[in-house]
């Protein structure tokens, strides 16, 4: 009969002498010795996994404990300084004020540090805010749009061609505290990208992209520079690509190559005109030869045209019916001789 045993506890010899082991399977003595090697070693990686839980929990819970009471000892050190700073701007009244009291711009915004900390309420203004002295410390931010004229970057295209691109990017502040919190110098910062953003995204392309996508290159590099730049508190609005210069061997090349490709659309839409022209013409031809009239009308306009010219010569065309009428009596005359 099985015995119920501990999930923990040794192995148990039942009354058939097979050792049964905590599983509850009831293995016979032939294999239970390597599920016991097995079971004890999985015991032996959790209460290692335990220990290293608790040790992390432990080490956690003192490094709060440090935390808590080095906050602790700055808040009470802050409260002792922010009340000398009041107790030194009442002694000084009214000269203090014209210290305290600040002012900024409708485009401009002010982010306090006091302490060394950021004060609750996010950046202050536009107008008048106050501020303790020796103690608070305040930054201006500009929110106006700003413009950066990227200089020409040297860039190698996909199709291995080296041209120069320029561009102009317009950006702003949209979160003054970021700004001045996330990145040292923000404007600086966005400048670098949008160089190194521009050679990137002009290295992507074939010349003939660069030259005709203008827009479309312009759109993603505007995408991509706003989403590095939101950790910074910069909004990107608008980026264009001013000039795009060629090599001068290139230029002179692309020239030629599109001299030739105009010089032979030529050259086929004069042998079409021609096509047409001789198809014109041997239709009127063939309307004369079945009208004699007609030939004659043709003699008449032709005198019309020329003598609207102010011309003092006209050529008058000669039919040759009439010369073929003389030839045929000169020939008659000479037989009957």
């Amino acid at each position: 009969m099985m015995v119920p045993l501990d999930p923990m506890g040794p192995p148990v010899v039942n009354g058939g002498g097979g050792a049964t082991r905590p599983n509850g399977g009831g293995d016979t003595a032939g294999a239970p010795t390597n599920f016991g090697i097995a079971t004890i070693s999985t015991n032996a990686s959790i209460r290692r996994r335990d220990d290293e839980y608790r040790s992390k929990i432990m080490g956690t819970t003192v490094r709060n404990y440090a935390e808590d009471d080095t906050n602790g000892e700055a808040s009470t050190c802050g409260r002792i300084l922010i009340f000398l700073s009041w107790v030194l701007v009442v002694l000084t009244m009214p000269f203090s004020l014209l210290v305290c009291f600040k002012v900024v711009q409708e485009y401009e915004r002010a982010v306090i540090f006091r302490l060394g900390r950021l004060m609750q309420g996010g950046a202050k203004g536009p107008g008048i805010f106050f501020i303790l002295p020796c103690i608070d410390a305040y930054a201006r931010v500009d929110l106006r749009t700003r413009t950066y004229d990227v200089p020409p970057q040297e860039v190698l295209t996909k199709d291995s061609v080296t041209v120069s691109v320029d561009a102009v990017v317009y950006y702003r502040v949209s979160n003054a505290t970021v700004s001045i919190a996330n990145v040292e110098n923000a404007h600086h910062s966005t400048r670098l990208l949008a160089q190194t953003t521009l050679r990137n995204t002009m290295g992507t392309r074939h010349l003939h992209e660069i030259l005709s996508e203008r827009m479309t290159i312009s759109g993603s590099m505007q995408l991509s520079l706003d989403e590095a730049t939101e950790a910074w508190g910069i909004k990107v609005e608008r980026v264009e690509i001013k000039d795009v210069r060629l090599p001068v061997q290139l230029q002179r090349a692309m020239a030629a190559e599109a001299e030739a490709a105009r010089e032979a659309r030529a050259k086929v839409i004069a042998a079409e005109g021609e096509q047409k022209a001789s198809r014109a013409l041997r239709e009127a031809s063939e309307v004369i030869g079945d009208s004699p009239a007609a030939l004659q009308l043709r003699y008449l306009q032709t005198l019309n045209t020329i003598s609207a010219e102010k011309n003092s010569t006209i050529v008058f065309p000669l039919p040759i019916d009439i010369l073929t009428y003389f030839m045929k009596s000169k020939e008659a005359f000479q037989a009957n001789q």
